[in-house]
């Protein structure tokens, strides 16, 4: 109970059942929803409107697995059993359905995968 009204105050589902890594970071509240069954990494950042989620059915039936220093932007959607790598930039509003390899930048809708060294550099804030 005490969940749920926390949930609709702050505009977050994020379940405590879900595992994620020190040095999470939220940097606007609102409109996020994180499935408990998703793996998230350390040092990962994560903006307002973002969903990060399950797919019920298909070959990417399940939730994702976020690796280390991951920054997610406004609006992106991340869902399926999909793997996200290390060092990975999701831009604002992408849709993220696939696997991204670490050391890349996903950008758009449909997105789209551009490799890039050091793609989260002066991004992730809060590391441990």
């Amino acid at each position: 109970m005490i969940y749920r009204k926390l949930q609709i105050k702050y505009g977050v589902d994020l379940p405590a059942s879900t595992k994620i890594g020190p040095g999470f970071k939220i940097e606007h509240l609102n409109g996020i929803v994180v499935n408990p069954d998703v793996v998230i990494g350390k040092n990962c950042n994560i903006y307002n409107g973002v969903t990060i989620g399950k797919e019920k059915r298909g070959i990417r039936e399940g939730c994702p697995t976020i690796a280390d220093e991951v920054w997610i932007g406004a609006n992106a959607v991340v869902v399926g059993r999909i793997q996200i790598g290390s060092d990975v930039l999701i831009a604002p509003g992408a849709y993220v359905n696939f696997d991204v390899p670490s050391h890349s930048i996903v950008l758009g809708n449909p997105a789209k995968i551009v490799a890039k060294e050091n793609a989260t550099e002066k991004y992730i804030k809060n590391t441990v």
